[in-house]
């Protein structure tokens, strides 16, 4: 008895090591760059264009053209990702093609992304360029699109076999059709967990560099259609450091940018919660 308390307490004191040196990390490397980054945040850093390649001026049209990217990757991404889920857990039987459908999403959320800004860069780039308009937020979204696919289809997935059989049975019994049950009944109750991978897709478009560096430009002008190229914040602030050296700017760009996807994830933590207690 006195061994296996001996081994619980080792097992706490390693595990609350682990873990307060992980906050440490976390709190070390955010508190580092806010001391460095807050000096250069003001209103003109927000609302301004850059100037000499990023050297100067603000980051206004990064900012936008995050918003344009991340907004048109979710509202290409979440009606395919979550339509394959539906089709994979309430239409299909565990057979071949779901196999090959499961390992298909699997194996494409391993693949590193300069390999999605490769494949986005030869097709929706160049082959496409007449739909697209070459480089542009129009392919970038669609290469962040496919990046993120994977990652909502399985959350889908495992977030409506998560919806108890009875709320199925249910609804069939009371002479709603399939589709009615699943629009009305099942998405409804499994969209807390679908909103997980929601939030993760976006932690993904936002912080993603490689890919888009191929397909949305870099340009620092301010993007006024879905055919204009564009940059991302975390786009800005790579090139930004390593282009022209101007690290006060970078750090002011990774400050908006950490405190931009604080907020998304504040805010759609409380809209699961809410979600969650309604249909408990």
């Amino acid at each position: 008895m006195k061994k296996v308390q001996r081994q619980e307490k080792v097992a706490w004191i390693v595990l609350w090591t682990a873990a307060g040196l992980t906050m440490g990390l976390l709190f070390m490397i955010i508190g580092y760059i806010f001391k460095e980054g807050l000096a250069v945040i003001n209103i003109d850093f927000l609302l301004d264009a850059p100037r000499k390649m990023g050297a100067k001026g603000g980051i206004l049209p990064s900012i936008v053209g995050t918003v344009y990217l991340t907004v048109m990757t979710l509202v290409i991404a979440v009606p395919i990702g979550v339509g394959a889920a539906v089709y994979l857990n309430e239409y299909t039987k565990d057979g071949r093609l779901t196999q090959a459908i499961r390992f298909g999403t699997e194996a494409l959320a391993g693949i590193p992304s300069i390999i999605f800004g490769l494949f986005g860069f030869a097709f929706f780039v160049i082959v496409l360029r007449p739909v697209t308009g070459g480089w542009s937020v129009l392919s970038g979204s669609l290469t962040g699109a496919v990046m993120v696919l994977p990652t909502i289809v399985r959350t889908a997935e495992e977030a409506l076999k998560t919806v108890p059989m009875t709320y199925r049975e249910g609804s069939l019994a009371l002479g709603a059709s399939r589709w009615q049950t699943i629009s009305k009944v099942v998405l409804p109750a499994a969209f807390p967990g679908i909103l997980t991978g929601i939030i993760l897709a976006i932690g993904r478009v936002v912080g993603e560099t490689a890919a888009l560096l191929l397909t949305l430009g870099g340009t620092i002008l301010m993007p006024d259609s879905l055919f204009s190229g564009a940059r991302t914040m975390s786009m800005h602030l790579y090139l930004v450091a390593m282009e022209t050296g101007a690290m006060d700017m970078a750090f002011g760009t990774a400050v908006v940018l950490i405190v931009t996807i604080f907020i998304i994830n504040t805010v759609a933590g409380m809209l699961r919660k809410k979600l969650v207690a309604r249909f408990r």
